[in-house]
């Protein structure tokens, strides 16, 4: 009876066993809706247009020879879903308990830290149809240069007074040429 039963239980068991497995992401097409990916399985077992499940809110293109870690939709390998991409090489380590970190392979990241938010790039650019405000007790800001690419600066709560840029004329303490767009409290 026993044999009877495994013969007949062989089938499942081998879908079953073949449900997860670990890939190498070999291509990436990031066109479609869902991003579909081709993987390298086992040995010589390979997979095109596998669908790559993102999270919510983000997304990111995988760099070829990242790890993949592969659900196959009723164990059946024509039916792969990748669920998960990473790399050793690249993960951040050493994070405290609750600590959050979105990184890449250049060592850019966003880290959530226990004590604030740890911004590290090669460039930052905020962009915004509307206003940005920076609030908080103190703003430091540390740099070899400031540039303001702006007609209109104003320094202080209900800036009223006229201030003179570097390149405006001023005689008398008033400024005689130039602009008066800089105001001060």
């Amino acid at each position: 009876m026993s044999e009877a039963l495994n013969r007949l239980l062989a089938p499942l068991a081998g879908r079953v066993r073949l449900m997860i497995g670990r890939a190498v992401i070999a291509a990436v097409n990031d066109d479609p809706r869902v991003q579909e990916v081709q993987i390298d399985l086992l040995d010589g077992e390979s997979s095109d247009g596998v669908e790559h499940f993102q999270s919510y809110g983000l997304t990111s293109h995988p760099p070829v020879g990242l790890e993949a870690l592969v659900a196959f939709v009723g164990g059946l390998r024509s039916h792969g879903v990748v669920v998960a991409v990473g790399d050793r090489k690249f993960r951040m380590v050493g994070l405290q308990q609750g600590e959050v970190a979105l990184y890449d392979d250049q060592g850019q990241s966003v880290h959530l830290k226990r004590d604030g938010i740890h911004i590290t790039g090669k460039k930052l650019t905020f962009e915004s149809e509307a206003e940005i405000d920076f609030i908080g007790t103190k703003v430091t800001i540390t740099a070899d240069e400031i540039s303001l690419a702006t007609d209109n600066l104003g320094l202080g709560n209900d800036a009223t007074l006229e201030a003179a840029r570097k390149t405006d004329a001023v005689s008398g303490g008033v400024i005689s040429g130039g602009s008066s767009k800089v105001k001060i409290a």
